[in-house]
């Protein structure tokens, strides 16, 4: 797919960070009707992505932010990505067991 620019990135969590869509992502597993919400409220800020675009941005933000969260919890600061902060306020407050859980 074509690359994301740090403006869609953006609007992603945006949305992503809205409770509503946190707490669907965390209870289900069959999510493609919640990625599909999700592009369709990109689509009004203008972006044209598809729920799969979507739910694999989402998957690899969360996957980076884990690698990046457990090297500074084992005290490393070499790695860092770019939206971490934003994330870890959407994701920083969910325990590790739950992390695990909704991996799969």
């Amino acid at each position: 797919g074509k690359h994301w620019t740090v403006n869609e990135v953006r609007a992603l969590i945006r949305i992503w960070s809205d409770k509503t869509i946190q707490q669907q992502l965390e209870g289900t597993v069959r999510n493609k009707r919640i990625f599909e919400q999700v592009a369709a409220r990109l689509q009004k800020f203008g972006i044209d992505r598809d729920w799969k675009q979507c739910r694999t941005k989402y998957k690899n933000l969360k996957h980076e932010y884990k690698s990046v969260k457990g090297a500074q919890d084992s005290g490393s600061t070499s790695k860092s990505m770019k939206f971490f902060n934003e994330l870890d306020a959407i994701l920083g407050h969910s325990t590790m067991e739950q992390a695990s859980k909704s991996d799969n």
